[in-house]
């Protein structure tokens, strides 16, 4: 029989992998109902325009068409996660280019896509703002004009004016201004990121029936069904317990597939013509028109002291909002400076700032507002350590928190393995040998995230065959969540994985208020701990059950292997089949609990790129990509892995050739072909090294890895061109071309 040790650590392959590879996997846009319709969205091609006249006669004459709906069908109809400014589609004005302005329902798709395109919209053109900084001048044009309305908004900032500013966040510790004027020295930088899309392979998709009873079904590719529910409730005004969101499987997310998407018009449109309605999104709409992660302007000074000390830091991080923040949690913010590394520093004031700008609204992207806030802080690092004469690896061990130290926020962790990783890193890199050629750089950087948090819901049963059955809400998108907790209670329950399974349902099969979804490295612990709390609940119930059969105490009742015996009986034992089938029916147990955040608990990672740059041509060569990992208990080591090749290669490409393009607020890169995702052929020589812990908060002490390593490898890499030719790039990302003429203007 699998024993702990040998479940727990070991590279067990993906529970719902055969289903996948199979073509057996049912996802969002597989779902088939009875009399489905097409829907079809069209949307705004300006910026920032009135909505003057709508005609919809010629659509309504195209063959197949069941309905059309304009704004003024759904007027005063919002969506959004916390701030609630989204409209399900426009009725007096538009805010970006793709904003949701009418839509279709169609006997077959071509049929709605025609529809769409002879629907016609009359605009009055206003004045636009793209960029976050703009936004925020005097005088800049105004794209929410009562946004203290809305609801869920901050008062505190919208309620006091007509701005553009959606929200604003601050920390601080110590004396700013002291620690400035004790600086010996004190630099000053500004770095731009792009629009970048979150890369995840399934566009997005939804399918909405209404009962006869007025009960809605709907299917989503989304990774927080309760979240969607809510959103969706409040969109159409249905209560909460009337709408079901039912599971399918999630296509890659990375912080984009987290809220109701289009199910509020296909809601609107099966109510109008009482059928079902599909909407699924081509690649170009989702790429253009969904929610990217942010534009954002990052500032950071700091002051030191000659001898490398950092005694005062100010990072203001501008982010572009987009037209709605309904598309973010958390008062629609995505913080980002309040991520400032694992450093000492006595006085810092730190900000970030979300912007209503008209641009396609921003969403999560892996590790939110992080690898905006990292580039611009670890570049920034690079560049003190030059002014200063000092090695960049020297200058972070010299600042890096210690075993009860703070950090640049106050916080003081357990466990703290900063210089260890760092020194693995550097290590690893061969840092202080001779590099291969000329042109050649290496460049380092890093970044610290505790593991997430959070409510969570989960049933486990002991079936008649034996095996275990787990039961989730928190579907799969990928992150390998199914397979970790069939690993952790074949753990706890001493059995076989292969005695495992796992079943995912819908929303109306759980407390609506204890399961947060997936997102924020937060799923292996909240999970595992559900997991191993029902394990211990099962065994109880099982153990009560054993010594009626076995005619002992429950406290005399020995558990080991999957199997039931007594002290004063050796010879007679009782599989975990023998105990159930001794009662009336499976044995089932269910748990809902909030799993606190540890703050003494943080992970680090160090990050080491080596790239050869072409002078003549300015084009990069990322030869090699170190990953030092500060890491607990590893539970499935391929999903492990898995996660840093994975996590390190999505900002490769941030880093190299990813970003939305946009013109006059419009995104010019619509497919794949463009927008330059990393392909095999871009995968550098990876290492990955990993230095072990202890007291991880998850299950069997494991530590958060899904948003470790897609966060510093652009600042790494900027920092290796740097080494390499001189030049110093401060947005992303880092093209030939940027390079070239940064050399050039040398």
């Amino acid at each position: 029989m699998a024993k702990t040790q040998s479940t727990i650590g070991a590279p067990v392959a993906r529970v719902e992998g055969t289903e996948k590879v199979s073509g057996r996997a049912i996802y969002a846009a597989d779902v088939q109902l009875s009399g489905a319709l097409w829907g079809k969205i069209l949307r705004s091609p300006y910026p920032h325009a009135r909505i003057v006249r709508v005609d919809i006669s010629q659509a309504l004459k195209i063959k197949g068409v069941q309905a059309v709906l304009t704004g003024k069908d759904v007027a005063g109809h919002y969506r959004g996660k916390s701030i609630r400014d989204v409209p399900v589609l426009c009725w007096d004005k538009v805010r970006y280019v793709g904003d949701r302005v009418a839509a279709v329902a169609a006997e077959t798709l071509d049929a709605a896509e025609e529809a769409s395109a002879r629907i016609e919209i009359e605009y009055e053109e206003l004045p636009a703002v793209f960029d976050p900084v703009k936004a925020m001048e005097p005088g800049a044009p105004i794209l929410h004009e009562d946004p203290a309305t809305y609801d869920g908004v901050n008062k505190d900032i919208l309620g006091k004016g007509v701005s553009n500013v959606v929200n604003h966040l601050s920390w601080s510790k110590g004396d700013i201004e002291k620690g400035f004027r004790e600086a010996d020295v004190v630099l000053e930088h500004t770095f731009r990121l792009p629009l970048r899309s979150q890369g995840y392979i399934e566009p997005q998709s939804v399918m909405l029936a209404i009962e006869d009873d007025g009960a809605v079904q709907a299917w989503a590719s989304t990774k927080t069904p309760f979240a969607a529910r809510n959103e969706l409730s409040k969109a159409i005004g249905v209560p909460p317990d009337r709408i079901r969101i039912n599971p399918v499987n999630v296509g890659g997310d990375f912080g984009g597939k987290g809220g109701s998407g289009d199910l509020p018009i296909a809601y609107f449109l099966a109510q109008r013509t009482k059928r079902p309605v599909r909407i699924t999104l081509n690649y170009g709409e989702d790429l253009t028109t969904t929610n990217p992660d942010h534009l954002s302007v990052i500032t950071v000074r700091t002051g030191v002291k000659r001898d490398g000390r950092m005694v005062a830091r100010h990072v203001r991080a501008v982010h572009a909002c987009g037209a709605y923040g309904g598309l973010k949690p958390g008062g629609g913010s995505i913080g980002g400076a309040g991520t400032v590394g694992p450093y000492r520093i006595e006085n810092t004031f730190l900000e970030a700032i979300q912007v209503y700008t008209n641009i396609v609204p921003g969403g999560f992207w892996r590790a939110p507002g992080a690898i905006q806030a990292m580039f611009a802080v670890e570049s920034h690092i690079d560049l003190i350590a030059r002014e200063l004469g000092m090695d960049p690896g020297e200058f972070r061990l010299k600042n890096l928190v210690g075993e009860g130290e703070e950090n640049a926020l106050g916080r003081k962790w357990s466990e703290v393995k900063s210089r260890e990783t760092l020194q693995a890193a550097l290590d690893a890199a061969g840092w202080k040998r001779p590099k291969p050629g000329p042109n050649y750089g290496r460049g380092v950087a890093m970044y610290e995230r505790g593991t997430g948090a959070g409510k969570v819901w989960l049933g486990l049963t002991a079936e008649r065959d034996g095996t275990l059955e787990i039961f989730t809400v928190s579907g799969d998108k990928g992150t390998g969540l199914k397979t970790v907790l069939c690993q952790a209670v074949a753990a706890a329950m001493e059995v076989p994985v292969e005695a495992v399974k796992i079943r995912v349902g819908n929303t109306s099969e759980a407390p609506a208020s204890v399961d947060i979804g997936f997102g924020g490295s937060r799923s292996t612990n909240i999970g595992g701990h559900a997991a191993l709390q029902a394990c211990a609940e099962l065994r109880a119930k099982l153990i009560a059950q054993a010594a009626r059969v076995l005619g002992c105490e429950e406290a005399n009742v020995v558990y080991s292997a999957g199997r039931f015996s007594a002290p004063d009986n050796r010879r007679r034992s009782l599989s975990l089949s023998e105990v159930v089938g001794a009662g009336e029916g499976p044995i089932t147990v269910s748990v809902q609990l909030e799993v606190p955040r540890k703050g003494s608990s943080t992970s680090f990672v160090a990050q080491v790129a080596e790239v050869e740059v072409d002078p003549e041509t300015g084009k990069v060569s990322l030869h090699r990509f170190i990953s030092a990992h500060d890491i607990g208990t590893i539970i499935n080591t391929l999903g492990h892995q898995g996660q840093i090749d994975g996590g390190a290669m999505m900002a490769i490409g941030a880093a190299l050739t990813e970003e939305l393009v946009l013109d006059e607020g419009k995104v010019t890169t619509p497919n794949l072909g463009e927008y330059k995702l990393p392909c095999i052929a871009d995968v550098p020589q990876l290492k990955t090294v990993l230095v072990h812990s202890k007291g991880g908060p998850g299950p069997y002490e494991a530590k958060g890895i899904g948003e470790m390593a897609n966060v510093s490898p652009p600042a790494a890499i900027a920092n290796a061109v740097h080494d390499a030719v001189g030049v110093r790039i401060f947005d992303l990302p880092i093209t030939a071309e940027k390079i070239y003429k940064a050399l050039k203007n040398r």
